[in-house]
């Protein structure tokens, strides 16, 4: 088992909201690309919510959709050991640099964890003065929820800010 390293971010001045998941899955690292489990809802469910139609699109003209939408997205470890893709099997987890991104987009005041796993660092981003969002994961291994009831949830959390 070696250490793995996330994704760099998808991050630009115009974000508003930060939606951080823990670490990439075993199908997203060998992408090169976010949530690219096909059973993962992510885009269909950020296709929802801003009204765009991510998950019939290219990875690479997803990209500016979502950062037109003032979006992020990270994960909150910068690498780590793994066998597999579940967030239970992570081991010797090193932080991404949350400072680094922040003046990156110093427009962010919202972060969004999709998934318990990352929630775990909510305190450590709303001492940094970030509103902070436990979102239901979107993850094929959170089955508890239906899609319409996440959707509803990820639409609250990601409302355009005034």
């Amino acid at each position: 088992m070696g250490l793995l390293y996330c994704l760099p971010p998808i991050v630009d001045a115009r974000a508003q909201v930060l939606i951080l998941g823990s670490f990439p899955s075993e199908a997203s690292l060998a992408a090169g690309q976010y949530y690219a489990h096909p059973r993962n809802q992510f885009w269909p469910m950020l296709a929802a919510v801003i009204g765009q139609p991510l998950a019939a699109l290219p990875y690479a003209e997803r990209l500016p959709l979502v950062q037109s939408a003032g979006i992020a997205i990270w994960d909150v470890y910068a690498s780590c050991l793994r066998e597999g893709s579940l967030d239970t099997a992570i081991r010797d987890g090193k932080e991404n640099d949350f400072s680094a991104l922040l003046r990156a987009a110093p427009g962010l005041r919202r972060v969004c964890f999709n998934g318990r796993a990352a929630a775990r660092f909510a305190p450590r981003l709303a001492e940094a003065g970030l509103e902070t969002w436990i979102l239901p994961s979107t993850s094929p291994a959170h089955a508890g929820m239906s899609f319409a009831a996440k959707v509803a949830c990820w639409q609250e959390a990601l409302r355009p800010q005034g």
